[in-house]
């Protein structure tokens, strides 16, 4: 019995004779630190993968944060909106500043878009990035408010900005304003004061550029602060152009404006998307129209046009953007093809 329990005892202290040891496994004896060189090499590679994806993200957020947020651009359009043989007139369509007193480069490059000389300046709204921001819109916008402007208001310039979840907005889920009440009356009074029209739910006829203006206005329709109704109704006839405001460009708003028969109707908000594709193609709109139209001009309907501005800022909380520089559009309004 003895024996047969050495034996037993040996059967489970040695390896099958049917199973490989390590160094088999690699090739036989002394290659054992071989396959341990092997695993080293595979970890070394992993890490180098990580540490490249990791180095990536860093240097695509720098560039999100410190390059692409600065450079700003101008765009041009033309919209064939005007009777035959009409001159043409040029808009300047600014939004979404956004504005910080330490964003100089900004309010340096927007009073510079007076070189334009602009027959009209639209602002669609979303000027402050902060409660101290008003004397840092009104410097940028200081020689653009000598010609004639109208405007009115995003959520944003009502309440200020608040930490968010920068995931969030990818998921086009709309955001409850903060409790922080901005001095929006006070940039109000001063917009007005040097010559601007507030054009929120109001019906406004004026020349501008030798051109006879229909311009109405609403709150911001994002956040459900429109009364289209109060407005509604077709623009004076006698109008050479007729051009609706919307902070949003919230379809149904656009709706109404169409089947009243405006002819143009400027908006901001989108951001453009702020982080897209390649080309400037949107991945959300944070609005209800489709990521098509996030920025640029667009045919709403057949007669009507649609410019939605990509706006020169960001909330403070979210600084970056992704194939979506910063702009302002310069449209020329020209005569339509009899």
């Amino acid at each position: 019995m003895a024996s047969v329990a050495r034996n037993t005892e040996n059967a489970f202290r040695r390896p099958p004779r049917d199973l490989p040891t390590l160094p088999a496994i690699f090739g036989g004896r002394g290659e054992s630190a071989g396959a341990v060189a092997v695993v080293k090499r595979a970890a070394l590679v992993a890490g180098g993968i990580v540490g490249g994806l990791g180095l990536a993200g860093a240097a695509t957020f720098v560039y999100a944060n410190q390059i692409e947020l600065k450079a700003f651009r101008l765009k041009r359009v033309r919209v064939p909106a005007l009777p035959a043989g009409h001159r043409p007139l040029r808009i300047l369509h600014v939004s979404d500043f956004h504005m910080t007193r330490s964003q100089r480069k900004k309010q340096r490059w927007v009073a510079g878009l007076d070189a334009l000389e602009p027959d009209l300046v639209v602002n669609t709204g979303d000027n402050l990035g902060g409660a101290d921001a008003v004397p840092a819109v009104l410097t940028a916008l200081g020689p653009l408010l000598n010609r004639p402007g109208v405007f009115v208001f995003g959520t944003n310039d009502y309440f200020g900005p608040k930490p968010v979840n920068p995931f969030r907005y990818l998921t086009g889920k709309k955001r409850r304003p903060s409790a922080e009440k901005l001095p929006w009356e006070g940039m109000r009074a001063a917009f007005i004061e040097r010559g601007w029209s507030d054009a929120t739910h109001r019906r406004l006829e004026f020349v501008a550029g030798g051109v006879r203006l229909a311009v109405t206005g609403v709150d911001d329709p994002h956040h459900g602060l429109d009364d289209y109704d109060s407005v509604a109704g077709a623009p004076n006839a006698d109008a050479d152009l007729a051009i609706g405001l919307s902070h949003s460009p919230e379809p149904r708003v656009l709706d109404r404006f169409a089947d009243d028969g405006y002819d143009l109707v400027l908006s901001g908000h989108t951001h453009g998307g702020q982080v897209c594709l390649p080309f400037e193609r949107a991945i959300v709109t944070n609005c209800g129209i489709d990521r098509a139209r996030a920025s640029g001009l667009s045919r709403w309907t057949e007669r009507m046009w649609l410019h939605v501005s990509n706006g020169l800022g960001t909330s403070p909380y979210a600084p970056v953007r992704l194939f979506c520089p910063p702009s302002a559009t310069l449209i020329e309004v020209v005569a339509r093809e009899s």
